[in-house]
């Protein structure tokens, strides 16, 4: 096996567009789940709003990038305000039903042909991000044409630009984050988190509460959703139930109730899935793993499962959270 070129891969993995997307949208569930105990699985939704409103805007309305990527924001916004008015008086599991519906019938909704010219239907959508008019986001490239970096970390200017327009755009959302988590709305926040009714009984309005706390990790998320459509084309079929568990894969793998673990575990679980993918096909090309390369690359899923199982089981409050945080662990 080419050891070298596994390990070379694997640390390529360790900062990309993908990693910083994943980031902010875990850091929109740490807002949900971590701190405000909301029970969100359709972060792929407030993603894929982002994403489509950034793109749509460019494409459709001949908006500047930056007008775009608000659209998509305040597109977030909506959502987050419709789906929130009428569910957040559930119950957690049936919240979570809710919330993983609503984030497939807006996948479905970008997915039909009734609105092909918008929205590309399965095709997606591709050429927002570089535009004839000058209007897209890498025709504001500040950086010289060539390649930068070294090692597996090397990258042309385009890539460049998008990571360090993620990483501004990142770093902003964690101290916001970390800003709001340290003020009087943010320990309302928690004692929401750990007795609903302790708060309510103190004059809070829980409902309004838990609404500002949907609609601000909702812009989170559909932040991730721009990181990720800036690097590529968009379609229907990234924006998957299954996006949504790797995001959740990397909150409790970081700590959900904890302002840098969704970053770390961002990072952490995009290295692993780098490494398996380049190392089980290996095995398999070697005749040491009993598979064909294809089931390799499949059954690297299958180890995330069974790690996010353990982890769970044995450490439910992720690498850097504290066990006291988490009101499922009680």
């Amino acid at each position: 096996m080419d050891w070298g070129s596994i390990l070379n891969n694997t640390l390529a993995g360790f900062l990309t567009p993908t990693t910083i997307a994943f980031a902010l949208a875990a850091l929109g569930l740490a807002m949900h789940f971590g701190f405000a105990g909301l029970l969100n699985f359709g972060i792929a939704g407030f993603m894929a709003i982002g994403g489509y409103g950034y793109a749509i805007s460019v494409l459709t309305f001949g908006l500047p990038w930056w007008a775009g990527m608000l659209v998509g924001v305040l597109g977030s916004v909506v959502f987050a305000l419709i789906l929130g008015i009428p569910t957040l008086r559930l119950r957690g599991d049936y919240l979570a039903i809710a919330t993983i519906a609503a984030a497939e019938i807006a996948r479905l909704l970008f997915l039909t042909t009734a609105f092909t010219d918008v929205t590309g239907s399965a095709d997606g959508l591709f050429g927002f991000n570089s535009r004839p008019d000058g209007s897209g986001f890498q025709n504001s490239n500040p950086i010289p044409q060539g390649t930068y970096g070294f090692g597996p970390f090397t990258y042309n200017e385009q890539t460049l630009w998008v990571l360090v327009f993620g990483l501004i755009v990142l770093t902003v959302a964690v101290w916001f984050l970390w800003a709001l988590m340290r003020s009087p709305w943010g320990r309302v926040i928690k004692g929401i988190r750990e007795d609903e009714e302790a708060v309510r009984s103190l004059g809070k309005n829980v409902f309004a509460y838990k609404l500002q706390a949907l609609v601000i990790g909702g812009v989170f998320g559909a932040l991730g959703g721009i990181i990720y459509t800036a690097a590529q084309n968009i379609s229907p079929g990234v924006y998957v139930t299954s996006l949504t568990f790797f995001i959740w894969t990397s909150l409790l793998l970081g700590g959900a109730a904890t302002i840098f673990g969704p970053v770390i575990g961002a990072v952490i679980f995009w290295v692993i899935q780098a490494f398996l993918s380049n190392l089980l096909p290996a095995l398999s090309t070697s005749g040491i793993l009993p598979v064909s390369t294809t089931q390799a690359s499949t059954l690297r899923f299958v180890l995330v499962g069974i790690g996010l199982m353990l982890l769970v089981i044995y450490r439910p409050q992720g690498i850097f959270g504290d066990k006291r945080e988490l009101t499922f662990v009680k």
